[in-house]
């Protein structure tokens, strides 16, 4: 067992490796561009979104309190006339990367935390490179992409995003498992 006070390196590394990694990758490589595709009117949908005046919130169109609603005709009707949209309305306000990226690197370094408890406590001060990278890296894509796949069940996501999200996962918990397996403890 390895205690979490002696893995303080690999889990600083992986989050500034990651940091690092998730900025090349969206503002290098833009493969994440096409992923928000424009709308043919935005200024006509700004309007009709502003009149709603939504305070911040996930919103779903058409909205139904009930499953039993689904079967009543001027429901179904919404459905199948559309569109079908989750919307999620932000806070006003010139756009500001700061917080997010504060947020990105917190959470990177609570995941490496995870990371670091779990393997410490299935793998031995001294054990193989390998090993580690197995363990911390298995704990890190589950954590970094074990969700994805949901926002495209249920959230109606395009699987194509969903993919190379799920990508991003795997690049970040190979830096994570890199990370442990250079830095871990000997015995």
């Amino acid at each position: 067992m390895v205690p979490i006070t002696a893995l303080w390196l690999p889990i600083i590394l992986s989050a500034i490796l990651i940091f690092i990694a998730s900025t090349v990758m969206h503002m290098v490589l833009t493969y994440h561009k096409p992923d928000y595709r424009p709308t043919s009117d935005e200024e006509a949908l700004r309007q009709a979104l502003k009149k709603q005046n939504l305070p911040p919130g996930q919103y779903h169109v058409p909205h139904v309190m009930d499953m039993a609603d689904l079967k009543k005709p001027e429901v179904m009707k919404k459905f199948e006339e559309g569109p079908l949209a989750i919307i999620t309305i932000r806070k006003a306000g010139p756009m500001n990367m700061t917080p997010a990226l504060v947020q990105w690197f917190v959470y990177t370094l609570v995941i490496s935390l995870f990371v670091a408890y779990i393997t410490g406590r299935v793998v031995a001060p001294g054990t193989d490179y390998l090993h580690v990278f197995r363990v911390a890296g298995t704990t890190a894509f589950l954590a970094y992409s074990g969700g994805q796949a949901m926002q495209s069940i249920w959230g109606g996501t395009p699987w194509s995003i969903t993919i190379k999200n799920i990508f991003d996962g795997l690049v970040y918990a190979c830096l994570t498992a890199g990370s442990f397996g250079w830095r871990w403890p000997h015995a």
